[in-house]
């Protein structure tokens, strides 16, 4: 316990992920997140992971991925993870959203 106390304190990843979706490929575009957000709950360090869909508001974006990660090195991890999951499967998300019309506006965060 003593050492915890005295372990260097390591803020919080956040993964944050806007997407503006057609309406007409709502359906396809979710269910994938909703795969991948599986996935990533599963993975060393996700504290959590949530996928949004906007309900109100003047934002383009209409669906947000969230995932934290405890620090810096499990979410480095999670994305080399998942680049080779999406090499080994044949799935490449950039072609997948370009299909679907798909803008996005990707980027990691911290609390401050």
């Amino acid at each position: 316990m003593a050492d915890a106390l005295h372990a260097p304190f390591q803020p919080a990843v956040l993964r944050v992920d806007r997407f503006t979706v057609p309406a007409d490929n709502l359906r396809p575009f979710l269910n994938r997140m909703k795969r991948t957000q599986r996935t990533l709950r599963t993975l060393d360090g996700c504290l959590r992971a949530l996928l949004l869909t906007q309900t109100g508001g003047a934002s383009n974006h209409n669906v947000v991925a969230l995932v934290e990660w405890s620090d810096a090195a499990a979410a480095e991890a999670a994305l080399a993870f998942m680049r080779q999951r999406f090499e080994e499967t044949g799935f490449d998300p950039a072609t997948f959203a370009r299909e679907l019309g798909v803008q996005a506006d990707l980027g990691f965060y911290q609390p401050v």
